[in-house]
């Protein structure tokens, strides 16, 4: 599974016991997340970013989107929320710093597409 699959995987993760260990396989301990809706740091305060983000829209899945760019320590990729299998009621755009072990150092998200 690549970046992006267990990036959304994550974002997914319904599970609390299974989220956490989805953010702690995938984020570094120091990671921040910044997006214009949060800005927290560390497993703990990203795990509630993702439990929050499913509470907002209950029912709805993350996709990735069809953008992908990456280069030394940093990618960028589109990603998708929708009801499965159909239209996305929001699109956003997030470019991920990765620290030397492959982990993720930094997410700045950006919203193209929110629900009106």
């Amino acid at each position: 599974m690549n970046l992006i699959e267990r990036y959304v995987a994550a974002w997914n993760e319904t599970d609390p016991a299974t989220r956490a260990k989805a953010v702690a396989e995938l984020w570094t301990e120091d990671a921040t997340y910044t997006d214009p809706l949060a800005d927290v740091a560390g497993h703990d305060g990203i795990a509630a970013v993702i439990e929050a983000a499913q509470g907002m829209f209950p029912g709805l899945v993350f996709t990735p989107g069809d953008q992908y760019d990456a280069h030394h320590h940093t990618a960028r990729f589109t990603w998708h929320l929708g009801p499965e299998g159909g239209d996305p009621v929001a699109i956003g755009f997030d470019v991920v710093e990765l620290a030397e072990d492959g982990r993720i150092r930094k997410v700045l998200g950006f919203l193209d597409k929110v629900p009106s």
